[in-house]
């Protein structure tokens, strides 16, 4: 069996950790199993890094900052190749530019194009464990690019596509998916299975254990695909197609989101085609809008809200306020002390009543609702970023707690 297993920072945090992870990979190895594994950079390496070309140059390029960057995942597959090699079993470590990772020129968040098998195929041909820097890809000028915070889970599930492999594991500090935050929700429970369109709609959403540019990739190839801890043997969270025990259950998971921002722009003429002005805009600047709300017209004019990642704030006010003059509105104003929770549920879709529980869980702890959202397995608010635990325990009590039979018994999630 070939499988592609990728372990996250804390995975190989240090000597003991990395040692742990390497005695994972020879024991899958001496079950005669083909590995090719993707590594993150230990620990808070990758912050140390930023941390430290802020304090040389604020204002460093993206392309300098990628080449810094990368660096940390290269550190971590020479140090496991290393801890492999002292246990007396054979890997090579491989950089995205010796493996053929070939990206497109967007610095500090480019997209794969293609992949290279032949110097993998070959190591693997020659009985070797392959490590494969994650996070990186090499452009048509032959630098160094990264794939975006988090996206070694997509260098991985990349990998597991072109090389047609048969599983693809997920290590990570956590057991699997959790129906929320167990550090927000004391009573969240493990799932163990969900969706892709599940599992995809939750990482776009805020849950931080899989990067959701991976499981939409390994939706499109049909990966099988399990979430796992490095730091035990418990079973994780497989991630595949629908089944058909998800039509029974209302929500699969919650998810929270405190690093957006509202931006409002007041008093816009009610034209055709200012919604346009505005938001092509913002595509041109590369900056990505989730939550939008209109006002109705009134007296000729209207106001239109919407959230950006906290990241994106500043330029978009930036962008915005550059153009008042020919988008023509009255003021603009934004609120960053906000958050968004969220239901994601295949049975939401069958069942009636289900953005009514949502609010009704979010009136009983007193909760305001600013912004609304929906989609066919997705709910949406926006509220104050003070009432985040206090709203995540009355939505999970209310939804998921009335399906804790379900999940116990072992059936479908």
């Amino acid at each position: 069996m070939l499988i592609v297993q990728k372990y996250g920072g804390t995975s190989v945090a240090d000597t003991e950790c990395i040692m742990r992870v390497a005695k994972r990979i020879t024991a899958a190895f001496d079950k005669g199993h083909k590995l090719v594994v993707v590594v993150s950079a230990q620990g808070n390496t990758t912050n140390y890094l930023v941390n430290k070309a802020s304090q040389i140059n604020p204002h460093a390029s993206k392309r300098e900052l990628d080449m810094l960057l990368t660096t940390g995942e290269q550190q971590s597959v020479a140090l496991l190749a290393m801890a492999i090699h002292s246990l007396g079993y054979p890997a090579t470590s491989l950089t995205a530019g010796q493996v053929g990772i070939h990206a497109t020129t967007t610095y500090g968040n480019a997209r794969i194009k293609n992949i290279e098998t032949s110097r993998m195929l070959s190591e693997i041909e020659r009985n070797n464990i392959v490590l494969v820097a994650g996070f990186q890809g090499i452009n048509r000028y032959g630098d160094v690019t990264t794939l975006g915070r988090g996206a070694s889970d997509t260098t991985a599930v990349a990998i597991a596509a072109v090389l047609g492999a048969d599983l693809c594991e997920i290590y990570t500090d956590v057991e699997g998916v959790y129906t929320a935050d167990p550090r927000l929700v004391p009573n969240a429970v493990k799932i163990n299975e969900i969706s892709y369109e599940e599992m995809l709609e939750l990482s776009s959403l805020g849950v931080q254990v899989l990067h959701n540019r991976a499981v939409e990739m390994a939706k499109r190839y049909r990966i099988k695909l399990i979430v796992r801890s490095s730091m035990t043997e418990t079973e994780g969270t497989l991630i595949k197609g629908d089944a058909p025990e998800m039509e029974k259950l209302y929500v699969s998971g919650i998810a929270v989101d405190d690093k957006i921002a509202r931006i409002s722009l007041v008093g816009l003429a009610d034209r055709p085609g200012i919604a346009y002005q505005i938001f092509s805009l913002l595509a041109k600047a590369k900056i990505s809008v989730d939550i939008i709300l209109q006002s109705i017209g009134r007296d000729n004019s209207k106001d239109i809200s919407f959230t950006v990642d906290n990241e994106d704030l500043a330029e978009s006010l930036a962008v915005l306020t550059s153009q008042k003059d020919s988008i023509g509105f009255d003021s603009i104003s934004h609120d960053n002390d906000i958050a968004k929770v969220s239901i994601v549920g295949a049975g939401m879709v069958t069942n009636f009543g289900v953005a009514a529980m949502m609010f009704e869980a979010l009136y009983d702890c007193g909760v305001n609702v600013n912004m609304i959202s929906t989609s066919e397995i997705k709910i949406s608010v926006l509220i104050s970023k003070n009432h985040v635990e206090k709203a995540m325990i009355a939505v999970h009590d209310k939804f998921v707690n009335n399906q804790i039979d379900f999940y116990k018994g072992g059936r479908g999630l």
